[in-house]
C-alpha cells in the first residue's frame, strides 16, 4: 500500500499533474444546480434531495422539464413550491437535450454550476469538496471526481477526499488528446460559471458529445481540477440512460468522438501544437476502433465455436470450422472505416495486425490459439489498469 506521498509522487509522473493535500473551504458559495427532465418525474425527489442536502455551500437548483408526457411537470411543481432555493422551467413542447440544458443554464446566478440529470445523485458532501478545490485555484473551471454507478439502491459511496490533482488546461488537453477518451459522465463535474459563459453553452451540433466538446473547451480556457479519493457523484445505469440510448453503439460513439476533437480543435489557433494533438486524437481514435474490431470478432468467434446442448460430435465438428456472421462481418468492416477515416496510416498499427491475422481463422481454431489466450489476459489486464488509473488520478 502505497503512502500518501508515495501516491502523489505516482500521480505526478503519470499525468504530469500538480498533486497536493486538501484545504478546508474558506468560503460558503453559491452553486447553481440544473437538473434537465423528461420522463424522469420518478427520479426528481432522489436527486433533488441529494442536491439539497449538500452542506458547506448555498445551493440554487433550476429544474426544466422538456415537456415531459409521464406527468414530471406536476412533481417539478410540488418539489419547488414554497422553496426558494428552487425555481422550474416548463417547455410546452419537446426541445431535446441540448437545448433543455442551456435554458436551464442561461438563468443560474452561483459562481459555480452543475449540471446533473434527473436520474442521478450527488454525493453527500460533493460540491464543497469541487467547490473547496477551485477556491483554492482560481484558476480552475472545471473540477470533477469518481462516480459510482447504481441501478436502484446507492451504495456506499467515499466521502473523504485525500488528494487535489491540478492539471495546466492544456496538460489535461493533450492527456485527452493521447486517450482519445472522455473520462466525464457529467455529474460529477463542477464548473466556474464564468468559463461556461465563455464557452457559450452546449454545442446543438454535437449532439452526441456536448458534453466532451465542453470539457475540452474548458481545457483550452482554465486548468483543471480533480478531487482524489472521495466518490463525486452516483451515475444511474438503465435501459432510457444517455449511455444506452442517444450515445450507444461504438461506430457512432467513435464517429462522434471523433468530430468532437475536430472541431473543437479545429477552431482553435492554427499551430503546430494544436496540429499534433488532434493528429495524437486521431491515433487514438483509430487504435480504439480496430480494438472494438478485434473484441467483436473475437465474442462472435467464441460463440460460434461453442457446442449446443446436445453436444454431438458431428454439431461440434461442425462449430469448431465456424466463423463469425454477415453481422459481425458487417460491424467489423465499419469499424475498419473508421479507424481509416480517422488515420490513413491506421494499417501500420499492432491492431491492424492482429485483426488480420484473427480473420483467417477459424472459431475453434482462435479459441486453441495460444495468442489469443494470451491476448484476452493482457485485455483484462489493461482494462483494470485502466479503470484503476482513472479511479485515483481522474484520466
Amino acid at each position: 500500500m502505497l503512502s500518501t506521498a508515495a501516491q502523489r509522487l505516482a500521480l505526478i509522473g503519470e499525468t504530469g499533474a500538480r498533486v497536493v493535500r486538501p484545504r478546508p473551504m474558506r468560503s460558503r458559495p453559491l452553486v447553481s444546480v440544473v437538473i434537465p427532465c423528461y420522463n424522469y418525474g420518478r427520479y426528481l425527489p432522489g436527486c433533488v434531495a441529494s442536491v439539497l442536502g449538500q452542506p458547506d455551500v448555498d445551493i440554487e437548483v433550476v429544474i426544466v422539464d422538456d415537456a415531459s408526457p409521464d406527468g414530471s411537470a406536476e412533481t417539478v411543481r410540488r418539489l419547488v413550491a414554497g422553496d426558494p432555493r428552487m425555481r422550474a422551467i416548463y417547455h410546452e413542447t419537446n426541445q431535446g437535450h441540448i437545448t433543455t440544458y442551456n435554458d436551464g443554464l442561461a438563468t443560474v446566478r452561483g459562481e459555480y454550476l452543475v449540471l446533473l440529470s434527473a436520474d442521478d445523485l450527488l454525493v453527500p458532501g460533493a460540491l464543497g469538496r469541487a467547490t473547496a478545490l477551485m477556491e483554492a485555484h482560481p484558476s480552475v473551471g472545471l473540477a470533477y471526481g469518481a462516480t459510482v454507478d447504481f441501478t436502484d439502491t446507492p451504495p456506499p459511496a467515499r466521502t473523504e477526499a485525500t488528494t487535489w490533482t491540478v492539471w495546466a488546461g492544456q496538460d489535461w488537453l493533450a492527456n485527452r488528446c493521447r486517450r482519445g477518451r472522455n473520462p466525464l459522465l457529467s455529474p460529477e463535474a463542477v464548473m466556474r460559471t464564468s468559463v461556461y459563459q465563455k464557452l457559450g453553452g452546449y454545442r446543438a451540433d454535437l449532439p452526441h458529445a456536448a458534453d466532451l466538446a465542453m470539457w475540452l473547451g474548458a481545457a483550452m480556457v482554465s486548468d483543471v481540477g480533480y478531487v482524489g479519493g472521495a466518490d463525486q457523484a452516483y451515475y444511474r445505469v438503465h435501459a432510457q440512460s444517455m449511455s444506452k440510448s442517444v450515445n450507444a453503439g461504438w461506430v457512432i460513439d467513435l464517429q462522434q468522438r471523433l468530430r468532437t476533437f475536430d472541431v473543437t480543435l479545429g477552431e482553435a489557433s492554427r499551430s503546430a501544437e494544436t496540429a499534433a494533438l488532434l493528429a495524437a486524437a486521431h491515433r487514438a481514435l483509430a487504435r480504439q476502433a480496430l480494438g472494438h474490431a478485434i473484441d467483436a470478432w473475437v465474442s462472435a468467434a467464441g460463440r460460434a465455436a461453442t457446442p449446443d446442448d446436445a453436444g454431438r460430435r458431428g454439431v461440434e465438428s461442425h462449430r469448431d470450422s465456424a466463423t463469425p456472421d454477415d453481422g459481425t462481418e458487417a460491424l467489423v468492416e465499419n469499424l475498419v472505416d473508421v479507424a481509416m477515416s480517422a488515420d490513413p496510416d491506421a494499417t501500420r498499427l499492432p491492431e491492424w495486425r492482429v485483426l488480420r491475422r484473427i480473420r483467417g481463422r477459424s472459431g475453434g481454431a482462435l479459441r486453441r490459439s495460444p495468442s489469443f489466450r494470451v491476448r484476452q489476459s493482457t485485455r483484462d489486464l489493461t482494462d483494470r489498469v485502466r479503470w484503476r488509473r482513472w479511479r485515483r488520478a481522474g484520466v
